[in-house]
């Protein structure tokens, strides 16, 4: 599972002329399920997204987490982050999961981190799918859950 999250003044997601999710200061998380994800992979996403200390404390340091700010999460499921482009010009999509199996780890992923007491904002899976945000910072920080210790450190071919 891999995730863009970028530290938002403000972000939302729009399906044809309606908002279907915003936030205020808080994370926009982009996300990528990879094929031969599990229940696994969401768990430890939902932590790191919920405790992910990327908001500045009083100090200027990045030590806050977003609950800690009482912010948001706009969580936007994303396949094209499984792109492929290192041959050819046009990016395949062979590392993403298959729409039921993806969908069932993004929704489990919003749950956990809602579970976690976070306001959780969504967009709407397999939509096309307008995304604006102020990101603050800038701060754009990139997790991969196959680079844990548990999956042996390193991202799969």
């Amino acid at each position: 599972m891999i995730a863009v999250v970028q530290r938002a003044s403000e972000a939302s997601v729009r399906v044809k002329d309606e908002v279907v999710g915003a936030i205020g200061h808080g994370l926009l998380v982009l996300l990528g399920v990879t094929r031969g994800d599990s229940e696994r992979d969401a768990e430890w996403m939902a932590r790191k997204l919920a405790a992910l200390r990327i908001f500045s404390d009083a100090d200027g340091k990045m030590n806050l987490s977003v609950k800690d700010v009482s912010g948001g999460v706009l969580l936007i499921s994303q396949f094209t982050l499984l792109g492929d482009a290192s041959k050819g010009n046009r990016p395949g999509f062979s590392r993403a999961e298959d729409p039921g199996a993806a969908r069932v780890l993004y929704e489990r992923v919003c749950e956990i981190v809602e579970a976690r007491g976070l306001t959780v904002a969504r967009g709407r899976f397999g939509e096309s799918m307008q995304v604006a945000l102020v990101n603050n910072g800038p701060v754009t920080i990139l997790l991969d859950s196959r680079e844990t210790p548990e999956h042996g450190g390193e991202r799969p071919s």
